[in-house]
């Protein structure tokens, strides 16, 4: 299988062949649809059921936003956004925004949080542009989005009217109930479903993610593409050794058993920052419950070697570290030599950046394990729409292995419900009035 690549020989330990059936499984049980939380398993066949009929469907949004605006509000939080901005910032130019002429609308994000500042500086920049808006939420309530989403709305009935605004506004929500689906029926917003059997963090296959991946112009067919070939090659009939999936979700859970309970997400490419992002939410709330899971955390390369390297290096021995390689740029620069050499870096001269790069990457693995942080690598060949496809479901699907050897339900989330009542509260939500008092006598 070309499209990914696991390699565990630095980790330091050797996968016993009863964790070798443990994650044999787990991996039976998503297929089977038997284990904990199996109303949430929709995504585990996703890619292969992608009909031509649902690309064209959103390709054809995507399309009639793009024609309508230069400048498209992408409204959610957590799943509903972290996927799509993950895959956006793998497949941008980082330095878009400096070309003159732009091939495709600006996707900005908004509901993500309830800053107040980020809010009137998105406002503001707004006015500037012709706008059109995807919004993103299963209820329609939860507060950032419908908060980003209320504000929005009325900029863009303000500026074009009712019926232009609702041209101009795509909702992606349940099939049936909800007050977005709701407002959207009474609007006449054009809809996506977010299916019920995909839970949030799992979403950036369906309409969450390819709807304003499409708007940007990123090539979702190869995104889709990408996802089904590791689809197949992490079914329950690949044997072990040959499943990516497994192999890492069996490696991470027998480092977890060893003592390592922090696992640090890394890459040498910025533009993959946001994936270590969506990673993060797709293993912290998955994993992290009933007192057990391993803590995800994630660093930029080389950046963060100097900041983050020295506890990496050095500090208390508990972690490990999981690096996102790329074997392949895109672009070639050479680095040039010059007469002076006051940088002393003539013995550069005529190596590509990439050729540094890697042996950065290389020297600083070599060094981890020598202190006692073991690593995994996971090489894709490039940043492209298929590979990172191929990525994306990569993890998700080690992920549910993971949580199934862990020994938790990896598809519910009831931790997020704590901050949100004393929110409310605090708030004074109507029908919130005895905790309102017990909350503030608290503080």
């Amino acid at each position: 299988m070309k499209t990914l690549k696991i390699d565990i020989s630095k980790a330091g330990i050797e996968l016993s062949a009863d964790m070798k059936a443990r994650a044999q499984a787990a991996n039976a049980l998503l297929e089977s649809g038997e284990g904990a939380g199996n109303d949430f398993l929709g995504w585990v066949h996703l890619p292969s059921s992608i009909s031509e009929a649902d690309l064209e469907a959103i390709e054809a949004a995507a399309a009639k936003l793009r024609s309508k605006a230069d400048l498209v509000v992408c409204i959610g939080i957590g799943g509903s956004y972290l996927g799509a901005k993950a895959v956006l910032e793998a497949m941008s130019d980082p330095f878009r925004l400096l070309h003159k002429e732009q091939s495709a609308p600006t996707v900005v994000f908004a509901g993500q949080n309830i800053s107040e500042d980020y809010v009137h500086a998105l406002m503001k920049a707004a006015e500037e542009h012709s706008v059109s808006a995807v919004v993103i939420s299963k209820s329609g309530t939860t507060t950032e989005p419908a908060i980003a989403f209320r504000l929005i709305k009325a900029a863009l009935e303000s500026r074009y009217g009712k019926q232009e605004a609702a041209e101009r506004i795509v909702a992606v929500t349940d099939r049936a109930r909800g007050a977005l689906k709701t407002l959207a029926t009474d609007e006449g917003y054009p809809t996506f479903v977010i299916p019920d059997d995909v839970g949030g963090r799992f979403s950036v296959l369906t309409p969450v993610g390819l709807l304003p991946l499409a708007v940007a112009g990123v090539d979702i067919r190869a995104l889709v593409a990408g996802a089904r070939e590791m689809e197949a090659a992490t079914g329950t009939g690949v044997p072990f050794d040959e499943n990516p999936a497994a192999v890492y979700a069996a490696a991470r859970n027998t480092l977890y058993e060893a003592g390592k309970k922090i696992e640090i997400l890394g890459s040498y490419e910025p533009q993959l920052q946001y994936v270590n992002e969506w990673w993060k939410q797709l293993y912290g709330e998955s994993e992290g419950k009933q007192g057990r899971g391993i803590f995800p955390a994630s660093v930029t390369l080389t950046a963060d070697l100097h900041s983050m390297g020295q506890y990496i290096q050095e500090g208390e021995r508990t972690l490990f570290e999981t690096i996102i390689s790329v074997a392949s740029p895109a672009h070639e620069v050479r680095i040039e030599a010059e007469a002076d050499n006051l940088d002393g870096l003539n013995f550069l001269a005529g190596k590509r950046i990439s050729e540094v790069n890697r042996m950065a990457e290389l020297g600083v693995q070599l060094a981890h394990v020598d202190g006692g942080v073991p690593n995994l690598r996971v090489e894709i060949p490039a940043i492209d729409a298929h590979a990172v496809g191929a990525l994306l479901y990569f993890f998700e699907r080690a992920c549910g292995i993971s949580g199934y050897i862990l020994g938790v339900n990896p598809f519910d989330q009831p931790g997020v419900e704590a901050y949100k009542k004393n929110m409310f509260a605090l708030l004074e939500k109507p029908g919130y009035e005895e905790a309102t008092k017990a909350i503030k006598a608290r503080l």
